[in-house]
C-alpha cells in the first residue's frame, strides 16, 4: 500500500539477495533478520559459525532458552522460515576469513555488517569496497549505538573514518564491557530498515553520515562524513587490494584459553594443575564487583581494572601473580600495567574466568 513500494516493490524484495555477516544471529542480526524476512526479502543469508549461549538471550532474540548449545545459524534459519516460509534462507557456518569473505558476499545484494569485533569488520569493509556492495553497518556499546551506510563510489567506507585497528586490550566486546539489550533491537531495525531502502531505490538513507544514538538521553545525531582521498582501501591511491585477515582481536567471548609456552598467559587447567599442587599464587580479579559477586576463583583478590593503577602497593612484586577478568581482556591490560612498574612474575589466565568454567568448573555460574 506504500506509494514508494506497491507492487513493484514488493517484487524488488522479493528479488533481494540480503547478507547479515559476524554475530549474523546475534544482537543485531536478531531484529534485523526477522524484519527482513517479515518484509519478503526473497534470500537471506547469515553467517555465524558459534552455538547459542544462555547469555546471548538478553539481545539476540531470534533464539530461545531451549536452543542453547544448538547452532546459531540452524536455530535462525528455523525461526524465519517460520516467519515467512516463502523465502530462502541460506546459512554459512562458518568463520568469515580472507579465503572466503568475496565468495560469500559475491553472491548478495547488499552486506549487514552485525559483527562484534574489529577483525572481521575491517574484511567486510574491504571486501565490500572491492566488490562494489553496499555495507549496512551498526555498532552498539552498554548504552550507545550507531548505524551507517558505506556505498562504493558515493560516499566514505569504515576505513575512512578508521584507518587501522585500535589497540586490542582497549576494547572490550558485548560480553566484556555490557550491553542494554534492547540497544540490539534500535540499531538492528535501523540496519534492516536501510537494507530495505537500498532495495526499493527509495529515500536518502545513511550513505555519508553516522546516525549515533544514546539510549540513556534518549537522543539521535547525526554526524556527516567525508570520503578520505587518503584512505587505504576506497582513497584515489589504495594499497589494499584485497581482503586480508587482520592480527587484531578483540575481548574474547568464547572463553577459550591456550597454554603458549613461554608467554604471559596461563591457561585454565594448567592454573587448576597448579593451585592443586598447592603452588603459592596470588590470584588477581581485576572485573567489577558486580562480576565478582556473580562467580570468582577461590581466595582471589578483587582490584578493579579501574583501580589497579591507584593501588599497586597492596600487591606484592615478590609473589607470582596470576591475573584474571571475564574473558582475558582486561587481565592483559592488567599485565602490561604491572609490568609496566615493575612486576616481572606476573601471568594473565587466558580466556578468564568463563575458560575457568569451561574446562575447569562447569558448575559456577556463568554470566
Amino acid at each position: 500500500m506504500l506509494p514508494e513500494g506497491g507492487e513493484r516493490g514488493q517484487k524488488l524484495l522479493k528479488a533481494g539477495r540480503i547478507l547479515i555477516v559476524g554475530v549474523g544471529a546475534g544482537g543485531l542480526g536478531s531484529p534485523a533478520a526477522l524484519y527482513l524476512a517479515a518484509a519478503g526479502v526473497g534470500t537471506i543469508g547469515i553467517v555465524d559459525f558459534d552455538d547459542i549461549d544462555l547469555a546471548n538471550l538478553q539481545r539476540q532474540i531470534l533464539h530461545a532458552t531451549a536452543d542453547v548449545g544448538t547452532s546459531k545459524c540452524k536455530s535462525a534459519q528455523k525461526r524465519l522460515e517460520e516467519t515467512n516460509p516463502e523465502i530462502r534462507i541460506v546459512i554459512h557456518e562458518e568463520r568469515l576469513s580472507a579465503e572466503n569473505v568475496q565468495k560469500l558476499i559475491d553472491a548478495y545484494d547488499i552486506v549487514i555488517d552485525a559483527t562484534d569485533n574489529f577483525a572481521t569488520r575491517y574484511l567486510i569493509n574491504d571486501a565490500c569496497v572491492l566488490s562494489g556492495k553496499a555495507n549496512v553497518y551498526g555498532a552498539i556499546y552498554r548504552f550507545e549505538g550507531q548505524a551507517s551506510v558505506f556505498m562504493p563510489g558515493a560516499g566514505p567506507c569504515y576505513r575512512c573514518l578508521f584507518p587501522d585497528p585500535p589497540v586490542a586490550e582497549t576494547v572490550p566486546n558485548c560480553a566484556e564491557g555490557g550491553v542494554l539489550g534492547l540497544l540490539a533491537g534500535m540499531i538492528g531495525v535501523v540496519q534492516a530498515t536501510e537494507a530495505i531502502k537500498l532495495l526499493l531505490q527509495t529515500g536518502t538513507g545513511l550513505v555519508g553520515k553516522r546516525l549515533v544514538y544514546d539510549a540513556l538521553e534518549m537522543r539521535f545525531d547525526t554526524v556527516q562524513l567525508k570520503r578520505n582521498p587518503a584512505c587505504k582501501i576506497c582513497g584515489d591511491n589504495p594499497t589494499i587490494t584485497t581482503p586480508v585477515d587482520s592480527s587484531f582481536a578483540c575481548a574474547n567471548a568464547e572463553g577459550k584459553s591456550s597454554d603458549a609456552p613461554g608467554s604471559d598467559q596461563i591457561g585454565a587447567v594448567e592454573l587448576s594443575r597448579r593451585l592443586n599442587e598447592e603452588t603459592p599464587l596470588f590470584l588477581l580479579d581485576v572485573r567489577n564487583p558486580e562480576e565478582y559477586s556473580i562467580c570468582h576463583l577461590q581466595d582471589s583478590t578483587l582490584i578493579p581494572l579501574t583501580q589497579l593503577a591507584g593501588r599497586l602497593a597492596e600487591l606484592d612484586q615478590s609473589k607470582e601473580i596470576i591475573v584474571y577478568c571475564k574473558s582475558g581482556t582486561r587481565s592483559l591490560a592488567a599485565l602490561k600495567l604491572l609490568s609496566s612498574h615493575g612486576f616481572t612474575r606476573v601471568k594473565h589466565l587466558s580466556g578468564g574466568i568463563l575458560a575457568w568454567i569451561a574446562d575447569v568448573d562447569p558448575s559456577m555460574q556463568k554470566y
